[in-house]
């Protein structure tokens, strides 16, 4: 497989009462494909998510949409543009970033978490300078990593709460 230089075209999801942001790095291919954030079925970031607000999974666009409003969080990715092979996040060059500056405006954000270590490092490369801010890191959802089950991932992301009070 060659990489191809891809834009990011999922817009953000965040209202005036977001708290918190989560960054992932690009959208995987599956998430490409339906034009939505951890569209693929192995991923586990709505399970996740769910699990840590005590609510039903969602599965519809507007179930997650609705589940994030309701719980005042905004979801964006990283990387605005980048050179990639498939999904894999370890392939990404030549990455733009997205301008995070404008959710950080419009919303009274207490913390950015960053989905897995990649994001992180890619925020902390192309990002944080420019807002001044940091992120805290939380393991990935990817069923890459295996090293985390349901549970572990849900124990760990259950730190999101303390911002959204």
């Amino acid at each position: 497989m060659t990489s191809e230089h891809l834009l990011h075209t999922i817009p953000p999801i965040y209202d005036g009462n977001s708290k918190i942001l989560i960054l992932g790095s690009f959208p995987s291919v599956k998430s490409r494909e339906v034009s939505f954030y951890y569209g693929h079925p192995q991923n586990r970031f709505w399970r996740v998510l769910a699990a840590v607000l005590g609510c039903a999974v969602p599965s519809s666009r507007e179930e997650k949409t609705a589940l994030l409003q309701s719980h005042n969080i905004a979801l964006w990715d990283v990387i605005k543009s980048c050179d990639i092979v498939g999904s894999s996040d370890s392939s990404i060059k030549n990455a733009v970033p997205n301008d995070i500056r404008e959710i950080l405006s419009y919303c009274d954000i207490r913390q950015i978490y960053s989905n897995g270590k990649t994001s992180e490092r890619l925020f902390n490369k192309y990002i944080k300078n420019t807002v001044g801010r940091d992120t805290v890191a939380l393991p990935s959802t990817s069923p890459a990593n295996a090293s985390y089950n349901l549970e572990r991932l849900t124990d760990s992301w259950s730190v999101i709460k303390n911002n959204l009070r």
